[in-house]
């Protein structure tokens, strides 16, 4: 029989593992379950593709768009006159995301392949509230100089058993009780100059039974106040601003590159991203603006050569009706011809859908809104002929991606500096007083023995000055970091000289490109004069003897003709934009500003405290202190802008018009204009078949009859 809990402990423990030691093979190779089944799917894969439950509605302007105008579109529309001014506000407007001309219906398209790096709006606010190590924004490295306050209270109680009787009461084996109590509060602020100041409050409260204890239970604890100063690495003001305080830095991760002035840079470097993108979308409107007006021009051509064609047709096969002598074949070369450019027309009017889409979505406008947009503005007929000095000199002011590689240089040259001062050992000069308190209560108004008197009383204090130093043998780190901050800084400003002879090149090109299309202009518009007349005169004699495939071919190339002239006289409008973006005056050229919003009205108050404390500031030695930075950040000089040739302006392409000699190029000395974006109406280039006053045919307001 098993008499103690121990067997029977014992007992039960044999029969357990008797049962589990042979597992489930006493049950059969079939498992049997309670209850029904419930229908579930048997997952036979481990992974699949699955789509994130996000409760976000789909884009209205997507979902509620028109299908998208092609040849077969035959619903009624609206024109919506659109200026070049009206576009790039648009373009501002709705472009969040902004969008680039070129990545359009490429497999690489950036906003759907890749869109973390798409350039937003967003972006300078990102950089500036980024926390991360080397992406900290200018708050986040403010933030090292916050006031920390860290506090901590413990409680306990202990029992143990001793063979001492000194320690037990005077018994031995007696029992040793005791109550704890630690509280602990600390107020940390780190200083611009590196130093660290912080106040220290601890109270440590033991209450005991022991009877060798003066008192039962006792508070004693110290208020004290302790300063750092780094004297040699990590030392200074610029250092701070810089790399950030040296201790909480992390030289192996961080580098020296997280202090207040490099975030502030890496934000003008955000910024200098942020402008460039803007820049690009702009000039990305423009071209998608002329590139509609093009295909309007060319639809109007088009649209004259069929008619005319049509016309020749129905001439020819009258007069081969009526016997008249022309050769067999001049009505089926007519139709093969109206065939053709029946398909040309077709292909220019779907050419303005496909470039209006293209800058539908440049404007950040849905797909049809029931509306078609045809441009209002006119191209520049005006000769620009720029001073060459004087586009090198704004180039290298304004282009922003030379000023974006200073600030990087800039950051690197700071950063130098800093990592310059870990070449020297780390000496920090240590100092504390304390006051220490004693008592047998924490307060009361009738003791006289309590902590709070013995600490006010101020009798018993403590005091520590001394110096703590740490060298690494050798400063391997410290050496490469500036070796390499020195070779990032050699290859900077190479690649800046490479940027600014890259410029000037560019400069170049678009100075012959502008001569270029300036000249092709002019021809086109002599071109466009003796096509004209070509056909008139073919024409006038058509009545008297009809020469089919002269009078097709010179309708043909009279069409050219015009597409040709509109085609260079947009090239020429696009190689201005271009001067202006290859100088970097494009913004101004739009007249587009960046700019921050307002800030909070306290910080404005306390901007202006500032401001009058520093007015009525004792006057000190320079050589002692510094009362202000140093500055890093210069205004941009202001340029001047293109200039134009007075007088110099393309005429209408008339019929009776002389052909046109290209101006003389001024002298240097001769004072130059810059040119207006708008020109005299009567100085526009007549159209052949006007786009405004087109007759509708079968509901299509494109078709010319």
């Amino acid at each position: 029989m098993l008499h103690t809990p121990a067997q029977r402990w014992i007992a039960f423990t044999l029969l357990m593992a008797g049962l589990l030691v042979p597992g489930c093979s006493w049950l059969g190779d079939e498992v049997h379950y309670l209850g029904p089944p419930h229908q579930e799917p048997y997952r036979d894969i481990a992974q699949r593709i699955e789509y994130p439950a996000v409760d976000e509605p789909s884009t209205a302007a997507v979902e509620f768009t028109d299908a998208p105008r092609t040849l077969d579109y035959s619903s009624a529309h609206d024109v919506w006159e659109m200026p070049l001014a009206e576009a790039v506000y648009l373009a501002l407007l709705n472009n969040d995301v902004i969008r680039s001309g070129g990545a359009f219906v490429s497999r690489f398209n950036p906003i759907l392949s890749s869109p973390d790096a798409v350039p937003t709006v967003y972006d300078p606010a990102i950089q500036e509230t980024g926390i991360l190590i080397g992406n900290r924004g200018i708050e986040a490295a403010l933030s090292d100089f916050d006031a920390n306050f860290t506090t901590r209270m413990l409680w306990g109680r202990d029992e143990v058993l001793t063979n001492n009787p000194f320690l037990s009461s005077g018994v031995a084996g007696g029992t040793l009780t005791s109550e704890t109590g630690d509280f602990n509060a600390t107020l940390s602020k780190q200083m611009a100059n590196g130093g660290q100041f912080s106040l220290g409050h601890q109270i440590s409260y033991l209450g005991s039974n022991s009877a060798f204890q003066v008192f039962p239970s006792t508070y004693a604890g110290t208020l004290s106040a302790t300063y750092r100063q780094p004297l040699l690495a990590g030392a200074g003001t610029e250092y701070t601003r810089i790399a950030g305080p040296i201790g909480r830095n992390i030289t192996a991760v961080g580098g020296v590159a997280q202090g207040v002035l490099i975030a502030r840079i890496n934000s003008d470097i955000e910024l200098a991203d942020f402008e460039a993108s803007v820049r690009n979308l702009l000039r990305d409107v423009e071209d998608a603006y002329w590139d509609l007006y093009v295909a309007y021009r060319s639809f109007d051509a088009a649209a004259s050569a069929r008619n005319a064609t049509m016309r020749v047709w129905r001439v020819a096969s009258a007069k081969l009706e009526v016997g008249h002598d022309l050769p067999p074949y001049a009505e089926a070369q007519a139709r093969d011809q109206l065939f053709e450019s029946q398909i040309a027309t077709d292909n220019a009017r779907s050419a303005i859908y496909e470039a209006e889409t293209r800058l539908r979505r440049l404007l950040g406008l849905n797909v049809n809104d029931g509306r078609v947009i045809r441009p209002t503005d006119e191209p520049i007929t005006a000769r620009v002929v720029p001073d060459w000095t004087l586009a090198v000199s704004e180039a290298l002011t304004e282009r922003v991606e030379l000023r974006r590689q200073k600030w990087r240089m800039k950051s690197l040259e700071l950063q130098l500096r800093a990592a310059e001062s870990q070449l020297q050992p780390r000496l920090d000069f240590l100092a504390s007083y304390r006051v220490n308190g004693f008592g047998d209560d924490l307060i009361a108004q009738n003791e006289s023995s309590t902590f709070y008197k013995s600490i006010t009383n101020n009798e018993q204090t403590g005091w520590n000055l001394g110096f703590e130093m740490t060298m690494p043998i050798g400063f391997r780190t410290a050496k490469s970091q500036v070796r390499n901050l020195e070779l990032q800084l050699a290859r900077a400003r190479r690649v800046l000289e490479t940027q600014e002879l890259e410029v000037s090149h560019e400069l170049a090109n678009s100075f012959q490109r502008l001569a270029r299309s300036y000249q092709a202009a002019e021809l086109s518009l002599n071109r466009v004069r003796a096509a004209r007349e070509y056909v008139s005169r073919l024409e006038a004699r058509s009545d008297r003897e009809l020469n089919v495939d002269l009078l097709l071919r010179a309708q043909r190339s009279a069409a050219n003709a015009e597409v040709a002239y509109y085609s260079n006289l947009v090239d020429y409008n696009r190689a201005l934009a271009d001067l202006h973006f290859r100088k970097g005056t494009l913004l101004k050229h739009y007249d587009v500003h960046l700019m921050e919003g307002p800030w909070t009205p306290p910080a404005y108050t306390d901007s202006h405290r500032r401001r009058e404390a520093r007015m009525y500031g004792l006057n000190v030695d320079p050589r002692m202190i510094e009362e202000a930075p140093e500055p890093f950040a210069l205004p941009a000089p202001i340029g001047n802008k293109g200039v134009a040739v007075p007088g110099s302006i393309l005429p209408a392409p008339t019929e009776d018009a002389p052909p046109v000699e290209p101006p003389a190029v001024p002298s240097a000395t001769q004072p130059l204009e810059a040119p207006d974006r708008a020109f005299p109406q009567s100085d526009v280039p007549e159209e052949p078949v006007s786009q405004r006053e087109a007759a509708t045919i079968d509901g299509d307001p494109f078709a010319v009859e």
